[in-house]
């Protein structure tokens, strides 16, 4: 239960002893990195998917309300990313809020999440890229194409290793790749805008809520925890279709909480960081909501299909053509995403290796190019090992299950940290405390317990193989649990004038108050 104070969370980064990451992100920056990193295949797949069997043309309602709740865990991160701007997002945050424990928990599910969703997105990617190199005349050997058959996912792996060495390279270099590779994806999407309008037919959003009917339910290990442990028939569009579509499409916005790793590179923290975690949820939200209605507009949400409902919309008005260019899109988009999950990633194990919870030695940062190179470079091998040889689409719900976990504690967080240190400056504040941060925790409960059984089992395997680690290694390699022999000093704190006795470590001090 040891808590890390405020005061030594921000100075663990300006005295880190193996290098500091260089701050030369800006508002912009962190916009492109949430857009980048959420804008994905979603936009293209599960919009047509949800709307043909649970909302219909109400879709673009559960967009909106889907955001609503999204917004307010966004909020819980702006605050503390204000005011903790130090590398590890949720990590750092439960750390000086939770403690310890719950901080290795929080980071070890952060690792399974952005290193299942970058292994994920570059298995997506390869299919697609393929996809096209066969309508080229391209065709890759059998054996290194991955699926079924193949000895290896080539085109997964390369696409790995690439991003990872420009992410060492670091500073305009990787940027400069981010802006144009999400400035081409913002691009197609905005053309499927523009032109499905023009084939846009008022009578398709008639009815806007279709009527309620039974929907189908899973079986066996892949039914929700929730179904199982309250059983009943779940109903498809009406109100409830409309809210349970919200659920359904809340992953597709999952991401923008990577801007928060980026603290200690920003800038201007204080400022950057809101604008950036809440820009990119707002643009995110628009192009979501006006592509669902473009969508739903163009073909009867009935006649939707359900794997490639743009390409198959723009093919019922007479353009099939326009399915090559959304190819090309996805296949642009899907390379930021995968980029961002593996920066991101490397910024959390940077966290968690200045803590001594992991190996030191993922701590270093290049003396050149201020970026967590070794950190990079064992992400990199066991990313490209993963995408290049196992059959990890069965995991992907596990990127869902991490991330909502995450979010309740962040929102959880703000509450404690509130109550503890009242008087800590807060350059952004969330409104209405207790209850946005409450909603959010709530709402992310929801959803994970409308995950399947099968999700849950495997989290529940990878949490305990987690707390063994952290049993065998972190605990007594912590940089906490290491005593000093020195006199303890008296130290005071801001929001309380009185002197207090401190527990000394080697990595800084702890204020009891704070324990």
């Amino acid at each position: 239960m040891r808590v890390k104070s405020v005061e030594q969370v921000l100075a663990s980064a300006e005295s880190a002893g193996n290098g500091r990451l260089r701050r030369d992100q800006g508002w912009f920056d962190l916009i492109v990195t949430g857009v980048g990193m959420v804008l994905g295949t979603g936009i293209f797949v599960f919009t047509g998917q949800v709307a043909k069997q649970m909302a219909g043309p109400s879709v673009a309602v559960s967009f909106v309300l889907a955001a609503a709740v999204c917004a307010c865990a966004a909020l819980s991160y702006a605050e503390l990313a204000s005011a903790l701007p130090v590398a590890g997002s949720a990590y750092t945050f439960t750390y000086a809020t939770l403690g310890e424990l719950a901080a290795w928990v929080i980071g070890w599910a952060l690792m399974l999440e952005l290193t299942l969703s970058a292994c994920v997105v570059a298995v997506g990617w390869s299919g697609y890229l393929q996809s096209l190199m066969d309508t080229a005349g391209i065709h890759l050997p059998a054996a290194v194409r991955g699926g079924e058959g193949s000895v290896m996912n080539l085109p997964a792996m390369l696409l790995i290793l690439l991003l990872v060495a420009l992410l060492i390279r670091g500073g305009t270099v990787s940027k400069g790749a981010t802006r144009a590779l999400v400035a081409v994806k913002v691009a197609v999407v905005l053309f499927v805008i523009v032109v499905g309008a023009f084939f846009v037919d008022a009578s398709n959003y008639s009815p806007f809520i279709p009527p309620s009917a039974p929907a189908e339910t899973a079986t066996g290990m892949h039914t929700p925890l929730l179904q199982s442990l309250l059983p009943g028939t779940t109903s498809a569009f009406g109100i409830t279709g409309v809210i349970t579509a919200a659920a359904m499409v809340f992953v597709a916005y999952i991401g923008f909480d990577v801007v928060a790793t980026s603290a200690e590179e920003t800038r201007r923290p204080q400022r950057d960081l809101p604008i950036g975690l809440l820009g990119s949820l707002a643009i995110v939200t628009v192009l979501y909501v006006v592509v669902s209605l473009v969508l739903t507009g163009m073909q009867s949400y009935g006649r939707l299909s359900v794997d490639a409902p743009v390409a198959e919309a723009f093919k019922a008005v007479g353009h099939p053509m326009v399915g090559a260019v959304i190819s090309v899109g996805v296949v642009v988009g899907l390379v930021t995403v995968c980029m961002v999950s593996i920066r991101g990633q490397s910024r959390v194990l940077l966290a968690m290796s200045r803590d001594r919870l992991l190996p030191p030695a993922f701590a270093a940062v290049h003396p050149r190019y201020a970026t967590p190179h070794r950190s990079l470079i064992a992400l990199g091998v066991v990313m490209t090992l993963l995408s290049g040889f196992v059959d990890i689409g069965v995991l992907a719900d596990l990127v869902n299950i991490g991330t909502l976990f995450a979010f309740m504690l962040v929102s959880a967080g703000v509450v404690i940290l509130r109550r503890t240190r009242p008087a800590l400056p807060r350059p952004f504040r969330v409104p209405l405390v207790p209850l946005l941060p409450g909603i959010s925790f709530a709402a992310c409960l929801y959803l994970m317990v409308n995950l399947s059984l099968l999700t849950w089992l495997t989290f529940l395997v990878w949490l305990g193989a987690g707390l063994l680690l952290y049993a065998v290694y972190g605990r007594r390699r912590s940089a906490f649990a290491r005593p000093v022999t020195t006199p303890a000093p008296q130290v005071a704190d801001r929001d309380d004038p009185t002197p207090r006795v401190a527990v000394g470590s080697a990595a800084g001090t702890v204020v009891k108050g704070d324990i």
